[in-house]
């Protein structure tokens, strides 16, 4: 067979592999069935609707209070943390001499009476000075004796003329000289007694021992820089106050014999009744704030100065504006406002959150005064949580 005849074999048997036989259903490849879109987008949409619907939300409540101002007394309209203080504030002693500290007669915490001793300062030197002072007083006093009576016997001469005029004159002036070192001898005296009394530190007012400065055998010196000659410092504690900076925004809730009350941090569950008794002239520029002071006239030994405190203003019952009828308190943190700027809280019940418009009458410290919307004892949402009307819920805390 030669050559052309084997090429036209090929072709043939190439073009009967491409021949399709009658009556035989063409072979398809199969195809893979594919999601509509809008079906993708629907499923997804109900999982996210689950997920937000089937879940409760997770939700912090406080509850609203009703009181009368028979049962709870004035209500609340500022508070802030401030500090036990005393009314003349501290009393810091140093000596008027210096010398060394030979000891001390009380210890901190100690009750003193006004004019009791506190510490002694070595007073060896004084004593010595005043003994100088008074001898030196003796023989003044006994120069004056002798020109006192030169001087009479002089006078008695100068009138018999014995003498001439300047003579007499010298007698009288050493008479004068005489007398005028008596006194200055006289004042020396009682300079080195103040300062023999001086070496005794007394307490210029009653109060109580706050701190002992300086250690027995240090020496001390009048004045220093920042009070460095003081030895011991006392507090009359007989007129405890508290003192708290108060936001000059808020001034106008404070007012002078305004009631108010005083919680130390270290004993929370104690409070006590205080007013108003100082408004300081200046407001802090930096800081924005005045000093206010209340005055406590109940103190007890558990009021310490610099201790901090709570101190709360409180509003007379009149205030209120009630007329002496219940009041519905809610937590200020559980107000919001909507779209309009009404007023409405979040009222947990049956596991679900109802959406209820309220009006309010004023705010009381972190409270707010509601006049309609509520009636107390309703647990409230507070915090940034966003819910709808009917949503279900979980209260995590209280």
């Amino acid at each position: 067979m030669t050559a052309g005849a084997e090429r036209e074999d090929s072709l043939r048997a190439d073009l009967a592999s491409l021949r399709i036989e009658r009556g035989a259903a063409p072979q398809r490849t199969p195809r893979r069935r594919r999601w509509p879109l809008a079906l993708v987008l629907l499923v997804a949409a109900v999982a996210a609707l689950w997920h937000f619907t089937g879940r409760p939300a997770e939700v912090h409540v406080a509850y609203a209070t009703v009181t009368t101002p028979g049962q709870s007394g004035p209500l609340p309209v500022l508070s802030g943390s401030g500090y036990i203080v005393t009314g003349d504030r501290y009393v810091s002693i140093g000596v008027r001499v210096p010398g060394r500290i030979d000891h001390y007669y009380v210890e901190e915490g100690q009750s003193v009476h006004k004019g009791e001793a506190l510490v002694q300062i070595d007073d060896r030197d004084y004593r010595a000075a005043q003994a100088r002072a008074a001898a030196n007083l003796e023989l003044a006093k006994a120069n004056l004796a002798l020109a006192d009576a030169d001087l009479v016997r002089g006078t008695a001469l100068f009138k018999d003329g014995v003498i001439s005029k300047q003579e007499f004159d010298v007698f009288r002036n050493k008479a004068e000289v005489a007398r005028a070192t008596t006194a200055q001898a006289a004042a020396a005296l009682d300079e080195a007694k103040v300062n023999l009394e001086y070496t005794v530190l007394r307490a210029p007012t009653d109060g109580v021992v706050l701190a002992k400065l300086k250690e027995v055998g240090e020496i001390a010196v009048p004045g220093g820089f920042a009070g460095s000659g003081d030895l011991i410092r006392i507090a009359n504690l007989t007129d405890i106050r508290a003192e708290v900076d108060v936001n000059e925004a808020d001034l106008n809730r404070v007012h002078m014999g305004q009631p108010a009350e005083v919680a130390p941090d270290a004993y929370p569950e104690a409070h006590y009744a205080a007013e108003v008794v100082k408004l300081y002239p200046q407001v802090d520029r930096q800081k924005g704030t005045l000093k206010i002071e209340v005055h406590i006239p109940h103190p007890d030994a558990r009021l310490l100065p610099d201790m901090s405190a709570r101190i709360t203003f409180l509003a007379e019952p009149s205030a209120a504006g009630n007329d002496g009828g219940p009041t519905v308190l809610a937590p200020a943190s559980a107000l919001r406002r909507d779209e309009r700027g009404d007023s409405f809280v979040w009222i947990v019940g049956d596991g679900r959150v109802q959406r209820s418009r309220v009006e309010t009458g004023g705010n009381f410290g972190d409270r707010v005064r509601v006049t309609s919307g509520l009636k107390g004892g309703e647990a409230l949402v507070i915090g940034d949580a966003v819910l709808r009307d009917g949503q279900r819920v979980t209260i995590v805390d209280k």
